[in-house]
């Protein structure tokens, strides 16, 4: 099924997998848009036709294209497929549980583009949202915008590689980029996925953060990243394949020597070997080695307490230095 042969200004890609009814808000925040250079794309994972009878619903809204995914993708080969399929000059791709906070969401981005015209990257502010109960994660009364701090956008336009240590910029739902055709997502990786593509696509490119809540980002406990956290055979085979790329010297930025301090005390690795058997059986750089040897002087009861946790990794990355 697609609708319309212009190229429009943005595509927005939509991976759907099951749950009409999330992927329903989400095409009905785009049909309430003021923009409406956009064309839409879903590449369907799911066993049913569902998504594909509800998405017949919005072809007299907006252009739909729709492509069913005989084998099941999985994320993230199928955010790939929509971004391959895209025929936009920028790619929005938003989660079929995210939605548009607001009608001018995408007329938002637009102006960002047009006063930035050298940058390439842009992402918003967002909101949490708890799609079980359908209501704010935060007290409404007390409701919070997540954005980054200043210095972490500092250490962001320096070094991308930085948000191994907090990833500021949010998920892939807040972020538009240029269709460049360069650009995708690791197939290998699930924990680190986005994070991965911003530091590839950042190390290259310009940021710049939009200051307002354009997307609703859909919380709920069978989202990939919760079943991802702290499984040692997940995040320490994505770590090292992400240290590949970004190479050993990384670790002299003590946010990024930080991340890795934390990742190891948090798993409770002991040795390169913990390691081995977590999945990783490449070579284990030196400094890694230290930094774990340095860990095991101390009970695991000590290494939790955030002061002393942070004071230990601050003598341990003056002593790796030298």
């Amino acid at each position: 099924m697609s609708t319309g042969n212009q190229s429009p200004f943005i595509s927005v890609c939509i991976p759907a997998y099951k749950h009409p009814e999330y992927l329903k808000r989400l095409l009905d925040s785009l049909a309430r848009q003021t923009f409406k250079d956009f064309e839409v794309i879903i590449t369907d994972d799911s066993p049913d036709d569902s998504v594909l009878e509800l998405s017949k619903l919005y072809l007299q809204s907006f252009p739909v294209s729709y492509y069913k995914n005989v084998t099941a993708l999985g994320t993230p080969a199928n955010w790939n497929e929509g971004i391959r399929k895209a025929k936009g000059a920028w790619i929005k791709l938003i989660h079929d549980d995210d939605w548009l906070a607001s009608t001018n969401s995408l007329q938002d981005y637009v102006e960002a583009i047009q006063s930035n015209i050298a940058v390439d990257f842009f992402f918003s502010a967002f909101r949490n949202v708890d799609i079980k109960s359908g209501e704010n994660v935060l007290n409404a009364a007390r409701e919070k915008i997540v954005r980054p701090a200043s210095a972490r956008m500092r250490q962001l336009a320096s070094n991308p590689v930085t948000l191994l240590s907090k990833n500021i910029i949010g998920p892939p739902s807040v972020v538009i980029h240029k269709n460049n055709r360069e650009f995708f997502y690791d197939t290998q990786l699930k924990w680190l996925v986005d994070i991965d593509f911003y530091i590839r696509y950042l190390k290259l490119h310009k940021v710049v953060f939009i200051d307002k809540p354009l997307v609703n980002i859909g919380i709920n406990p069978l989202q990939v990243t919760k079943s991802s956290s702290l499984v040692p055979e997940v995040e320490i085979p994505e770590h090292f394949s992400v240290l590949e790329k970004t190479g050993v010297n990384s670790l002299q930025n003590l946010l990024v020597y930080d991340a890795w301090w934390r990742l190891f005390r948090n798993l409770k690795i002991k040795s390169a070997g913990d390691i081995a058997v977590a999945g990783y059986k490449g070579q284990v750089p030196r400094v890694l080695k230290k930094m774990i040897s340095f860990q095991t002087k101390f009970p695991y009861r000590v290494l939790k307490f955030g002061v002393i946790s942070k004071s230990l990794m601050l003598a341990s990355y003056v002593v790796n230095r030298m």
